[in-house]
């Protein structure tokens, strides 16, 4: 399968709640930390909520 890596670039502070458990559970908590992820529909699915507060590069 192919993978993501996720870095956050925006700060949780002043959003919904909800975007910051979805930046939880991507593994983000501080800016300019990045995770690898399987891209999956439920993965995209987090991203899609928060993607204003991440950048999403495609792994080879």
């Amino acid at each position: 399968m192919a993978k993501l890596k996720v870095t956050q670039i925006g700060s949780p502070i002043r959003r919904a709640p909800n975007q910051e458990k979805n930046l939880i559970g991507l593994g983000l908590n501080k800016l300019h930390r990045s995770r690898e992820h399987t891209d999956t529909p439920e993965v995209r699915g987090m991203i899609a909520k928060v993607a204003h507060l991440v950048k999403v590069e495609e792994l080879a």
